[in-house]
């Protein structure tokens, strides 16, 4: 018998009112698998980035190489005796992070819609020049038509990523050789988050002669309201999580 089982037998009717226990032979076998599910090899100390500034720590356990679970690590530096502690300093969202990294719908491969890998993969093979390939896709209204026409109807496929940096860089070369590099622009992710992505895109913009946007221009109507009539905000902020990621990494 299952032990799924064996633990249906110890539902039923009792007829001794005299105790609040009931001492039972039914092994215990079941509970091997909640005890597994919490054990861990060792603790890694590290934070998580889901769109904030990083600033908080967490410990978090391993087992063969595989999350287990995350617990908050609290020992920051004091504030001082006329402020409370931070601790504890993680979020919810950060607390299930290791759920978001072993999900089976997180996005792991290259995904492009199908009616522009199709007219893609039939000019680089028409011309054999991915530049080329890429200028009759944009200059011809048919093939523009073909692809722009299926935006906001989902359809996307699974690329390779040779062919979807190919597509990328052949774009990027086609607009710079046809219109200039200051038609090319890009905005970073928010510095105090993710400073190696900000970095290298920015490095790559400032390379080929393209204008960075701020990481804040995305912000819905944040960038046009508060920091600009009230000189604060989330600039501050912003520049507290990069003060406080510098200080973490530095130990």
């Amino acid at each position: 018998m299952s032990p799924l089982l064996k633990k249906l037998t110890l539902f039923g009717r009792t007829t001794d009112l005299n105790t609040h226990s009931t001492l039972s032979a039914a092994d215990r076998e079941s509970e091997k698998y909640y005890r597994k599910r919490w054990r861990h090899d060792k603790v890694v100390r590290t934070t998580h980035g889901v769109n904030c500034t990083g600033s908080c720590s967490w410990k978090v356990h391993v087992k063969d190489g595989i999350i287990t679970w995350e617990t908050q690590q609290t020992d920051y530096p004091t504030t001082g005796p006329n402020m409370p502690e931070y601790e504890p300093r993680g979020c919810p969202r950060g607390a299930s992070f290791s759920w978001y990294t072993y999900s089976p719908i997180r996005v792991r491969y290259p995904y492009v819609r199908s009616a522009l890998l199709k007219v893609w993969r039939e000019a680089v093979q028409q011309t054999n020049d991915p530049v080329e390939a890429w200028k009759i896709i944009s200059e011809n209204p048919d093939l523009q038509k073909t692809y722009k026409s299926a935006r906001g109807k989902g359809g996307f496929v699974r690329g390779n990523w040779d062919e979807v940096n190919m597509m990328i860089a052949s774009q990027l070369m086609y607009t710079i050789k046809t219109y200039g590099p200051d038609r090319i622009i890009g905005f970073s992710p928010i510095p105090a988050m993710s400073m190696v992505s900000y970095a290298g895109g920015a490095r790559f913009l400032n390379l080929i002669g393209a204008p960075l946007l701020s990481f804040y221009d995305w912000y819905a109507d944040l960038p046009p309201a508060s920091p600009q009539w009230a000189n604060k905000q989330m600039f501050l902020k912003a520049l507290t999580g990069i003060i406080q990621a510098t200080y973490w990494f530095s130990l």
